[in-house]
């Protein structure tokens, strides 16, 4: 109900010119702001390196999720539960958003940074990362991201791993098989729902990311931390242009939820 009420509330007023919420004046401006995606070159300037950024930061992201999560829970399978361990992996996830992007910020400082003074002196790195340019953002933030959520991924993943009958295993095991064989004939495919599961909320995490990116700057200096979430923040309540900002942002995510349907009904269907 949370979700749903803000969005019937929205409806109208994509059809208006309204600025902020408490614009006195507002006018009927038809689908104006749909087709200013396509027509306008203003707009087209700020939204298509932010889905450039987006969709880079996207596959990324989906690659931290599998060398993190993935790699975790086929350890945490294999060498047996450790309560203290999981709780330690886990931990990230309780650290806010904007925390840890403070933290990476100091890290990773250009000069004072002692994650680059680190790298640096062990001849990993030539010049230390700056997280204000392009490469610096790109690197760094699937890092931060895959880090925090690697706890959660790990617990989709080893999920999938413990409904595998032991049975099968241990038969592969006496027959020889090889752990890259146990892994790519046994362990994934009947692994197939978690994977799904796991990209649905990557794709859904990814694409909302926001508070990492404030606290890399991208409100006020970093302009390569200018993501699709963070473009429909500053139209909606710093450039005031808050009905174009909602009209984007419905653009965007529509299509990502009826892919997100596609790949719950693929998950159910594989999983029954």
């Amino acid at each position: 109900v949370l979700n749903i009420i803000p969005l019937f509330v929205a409806i109208p007023i994509l059809f208006t010119d309204m600025s902020q919420f408490n614009d006195p004046l507002v006018n009927y401006v038809g689908f104006r702001n749909f087709t200013a995606l396509f027509t306008d070159r203003a707009v087209q300037e700020d939204y298509l390196p932010a889905f450039q950024r987006t969709i880079i930061f996207v596959i990324l992201n989906y690659t931290t999720v599998y060398i993190f999560g993935l790699s975790l829970a086929l350890l945490m399978y294999e060498v047996g539960f450790r309560g203290g361990f999981f709780t330690v992996i886990y931990l990230p996830l309780m650290v806010s958003g904007l925390a840890v992007g403070y933290m990476a910020s100091m890290l990773f400082a250009k000069e004072t940074g002692s994650a680059n003074l680190l790298l640096m002196k062990l001849g990993l790195l030539k010049e230390p990362i700056n997280i204000y340019t392009a490469t610096g953002t790109a690197l760094l933030l699937p890092l931060m991201v895959g880090w925090r959520y690697a706890g959660y991924n790990m617990a989709i993943f080893l999920s999938g791993l413990l409904s595998i009958p032991k049975e099968t295993i241990e038969s592969a095991v006496v027959d020889g098989a090889s752990y890259w064989q146990r892994l790519t004939r046994i362990y994934f495919p009947q692994m197939w729902p978690s994977f799904i599961l796991a990209t649905t909320m990557c794709l859904i995490g990814s694409w909302a990311v926001f508070d990492e990116l404030v606290a890399l700057g991208a409100l006020y200096v970093n302009p390569n931390a200018k993501f699709l979430s963070v473009l429909f923040f500053i139209y909606g309540f710093q450039v005031e242009r808050l009905s174009m900002g909602m009209t984007l942002a419905l653009e965007t995510f529509l299509p990502l939820v009826l892919v997100g349907i596609a790949l719950q009904r693929l998950q159910r269907k594989l999983q029954y």
